[in-house]
């Protein structure tokens, strides 16, 4: 099979198309004939190790696991001797951070894991991005206990996670003020967002209003520039470490004042988070943006692209017809 794989961590272009072995199901497991991934922060991130604290997870020196790729749909081709929940020819999606493997023509799971069916009417396409921008936005929504009728700012709406975090927010019932470019203002307000601030002609700290959580969805401002901005007992969480690493700095300190905190949960799914964002898509309360699409043999293309910064929602790697 066609596999994209990086024995090396580095530029996008140490990944390279090769042929290697088909994947064998064991006992719990189901085998994926994949047709669409994508290529994403994560993946970006981990073939990288720009953060070196990702090797600890991955492989010190090369990685373990040579083909990323950790979004997925496709269809079942054949199931394991235990297998119970699935069968021959059933579509699903999901999402594999343990031993990834979404960017190849074929990929194994366990049925345990994070997959479930993909909802009638949908393409591969727009399911295999259900899952990546989602559930980090979730986590995070859940970390800060978000109540409905509280006042939430997302920065970086237009993102893979900030399109997923406008969405549930509404889902959950909050006041969503979103901060996006000129060019996206429309887009942001047709995902739900009550407020848009275009950062491009207004400074969103200087906005007077008071949130009981920030997002920052992008990991480009900071929790002292936000501080401001918080309620008494606000919560704020980035995406990103911080300057210097100081978001770990404030996880662990701000909680002991009181007040006013900085949390950075550790990122996790498991197969009832897939089944609740196919619930919300299957009710139309959530919808993956897709920004554009590559073929697997332009995966290099594809990196260099998720890692320029002007991606909108979701990139496609598109791994067969």
């Amino acid at each position: 099979m066609r596999a994209v794989v990086h024995s090396r961590y580095g530029p996008p272009e140490v990944a390279k198309l090769l042929e290697i072995p088909k994947p064998i199901p064991k006992d719990k497991e189901v085998l994926v004939k994949v047709y669409s991934s994508t290529v994403n922060r994560t993946d970006s991130g981990l073939r990288s190790a720009e953060y070196f604290v990702s090797r600890f997870f991955t492989g010190l020196l090369r990685p373990k696991h040579q083909i990323l790729g950790c979004e997925f749909a496709g269809i079942v081709e054949e199931v394991g001797q235990k297998v119970s929940t699935f069968k021959i020819g059933d579509k699903i999606f999901g999402f594999n951070d343990k031993t990834f493997g979404g960017h190849a023509e074929y990929l194994t799971i366990k049925e345990t894991d994070a997959i479930t069916t993909i909802p009638e009417g949908f393409s591969f396409d727009e399911a295999a991005a259900f899952t990546e921008g989602a559930h980090y936005a979730l986590v995070d929504i859940r970390a800060a206990k978000v109540e409905r009728g509280q006042n939430v700012l997302v920065y970086g709406a237009t993102g893979a996670i900030g399109s997923a975090a406008v969405q549930l927010l509404k889902h959950f019932g909050a006041i969503v003020t979103a901060v996006c470019d000129t060019k996206n203002v429309d887009l942001v307000k047709s995902l739900g967002a009550d407020n848009v601030i275009n950062y491009q002609t207004q400074d969103f700290s200087k906005t007077e209003d008071k949130f009981e959580f920030i997002f920052d969805a992008v990991g480009k401002s900071s929790f002292g520039q936000c501080k401001p901005l918080l309620t008494v007992k606000g919560i704020y969480i980035s995406t990103e470490l911080g300057k210097k690493g100081e978001n770990l700095l404030f996880a662990l300190t701000t909680p002991i004042w009181g007040g006013k905190r900085l949390l950075f949960p550790i990122p996790s799914i498991t197969k009832q988070d897939v089944i609740f964002l196919k619930q919300l898509v299957e009710k139309g309360e959530f919808k993956p943006v897709i920004d554009r699409k590559y073929k697997l043999d332009q995966i290099v293309e594809a990196y260099k692209y998720v890692e320029s910064g002007q991606k909108i929602g979701n990139v496609i790697l598109k791994i067969r017809e």
